[in-house]
């Protein structure tokens, strides 16, 4: 018995296959019968085969051969074994009727398909020495030879059909398979995109809107300060304020703009590098602080583009969140290029983190804002070893917080 999960239709497909069978052994009955196929009754008569029309019993008997094949693809070896005895028995009962071996051979093809080859093979083994030595209904050695040598033959062909059905079956199904886990792993890997994706546009827009909401914020408040003493001062804050606003929403206009045209070219600024390292110390003179800049060991030609841009964009990062976090009151930016490396440092004198920034080589945990919910530290450090860099940030050895960065100038690809 197999574990095949029948339908309506497999059984009415079953069915039709038993009627064919069965109409398929009507004809051949009686055409061997009659004298269409060899006319000379002589011949007839020294081959054996008789000259009358069947009666009922040998219909019975050639519709017995064949019912079985009802149930064949849910009990195929039992199917096997009623088809090929009911067969042997009846075909010396009606002696000199020509009975059509279709029935076990039907049988022995279902058990190739659904059994397997080893199963196959035996059956039809079984069915072949069955034929070969059980007794025939035909008087003539001839007609006893090529009725034996068609059916051997046939039963052959069967196992032979069943295992090469099965063998294509098992092939497209794997094929099925295989496409089915293609396209799974196509959804998969499109959605990783997608999520990587989004996370690089949330790293982007965040690097904009946290620089330049805080520098607005700086500018209004100085503004609101200055506005009764000194209206000038307070007009060129609101001033400032406005350029940042501007500049932000430029940056995210061109953003959007990218994304919008896709392959297309799209309206681009000029993108950060060093060379606005000097809106970064206005924007934190801008906040209060004491700004240190030494660009003296930094050649910008020196370095790659998308290292400088990688550069300038940590430290901005790092100056944003000195100016929102650290309540210092000096900073210091350091840009170098030092045995084959681009470098940063961005130190301040403000109440650090309480975890020690990593040394050189080292691979530290990195800080976490206080509520969780920051990700500015991630995501420069992200920048930094995309392009196989080294990142830290904690609390230097002197007091306050800094921000180091070291990216190789060869081996890195933008």
């Amino acid at each position: 018995m197999t574990q095949r999960e029948m339908t309506a239709r497999d059984w009415a497909v079953d069915a039709a296959v038993m009627l064919l069978a069965f109409a398929f052994g009507c004809v051949q009955l009686m055409l061997t019968a009659s004298s269409i196929i060899i006319p000379d009754l002589a011949l007839r008569q020294y081959l054996g085969m008789v000259n009358v029309v069947p009666d009922l019993q040998v219909f019975v008997g050639l519709a017995m051969t064949v019912v079985p094949l009802v149930l064949r693809r849910r009990f195929p070896l039992p199917v096997f074994a009623a088809c090929l005895v009911i067969f042997l028995g009846l075909q010396l009962k009606f002696s000199g009727f020509s009975m059509t071996v279709v029935g076990p051979l039907v049988a022995l093809y279902t058990v190739a398909v659904e059994c397997g080859t080893v199963p196959g093979v035996v059956c039809g083994v079984l069915a072949v020495l069955s034929l070969l030595f059980g007794d025939a209904p035909m008087q003539a050695a001839s007609m006893v030879f090529f009725t034996r040598f068609q059916n051997i033959a046939l039963m052959v062909a069967a196992v032979l059909a069943g295992y090469a059905y099965r063998t294509h079956a098992a092939y497209v199904h794997e094929v099925e398979q295989r496409a089915a886990e293609a396209e799974r792993t196509r959804e998969e890997e499109a959605a990783r995109r997608v999520e990587e994706e989004r996370v690089r546009i949330a790293r982007e827009v965040h690097d904009i809107t946290a620089h330049s909401l805080s520098a607005v914020s700086i500018q209004l408040a100085a503004a609101e300060r200055l506005l009764d003493r000194n209206p000038q001062m307070a007009k060129e804050a609101v001033s400032t304020a406005r350029t940042t606003a501007k500049s932000a929403l430029d940056d995210i206009r061109s953003m959007i703009g990218v994304l919008r045209h896709g392959d297309d070219v799209a309206e681009t600024v000029p993108a950060a590098g060093t060379n606005q390292v000097g809106e970064l110390e206005s924007y934190l003179r801008g906040a209060g602080l004491d700004v240190t800049l030494d660009m003296e060991g930094y050649d910008r030609a020196q370095v790659p583009a998308h290292i400088d841009m990688a550069l300038f964009t940590v430290a901005r990062e790092a100056c944003t969140n000195a100016v929102k976090h650290a309540q210092a009151h000096h900073a210091t930016l350091r840009f170098a290029v030092e045995d084959g490396a681009a470098t940063l440092l961005v130190a301040d004198d403000g109440v650090g983190c309480g975890r020690p920034a990593a040394c050189p080589g080292q691979d530290e945990p990195l800080p976490q804002a206080a509520d969780g919910a920051g990700h500015g530290v991630a995501g420069m450090a992200e920048r930094v070893r995309v392009l196989g860099g080294w990142f830290a940030a904690g609390d230097a050895p002197q007091g306050g917080f800094c921000v180091r960065a070291s990216i190789p100038l060869k081996g890195t690809e933008a």
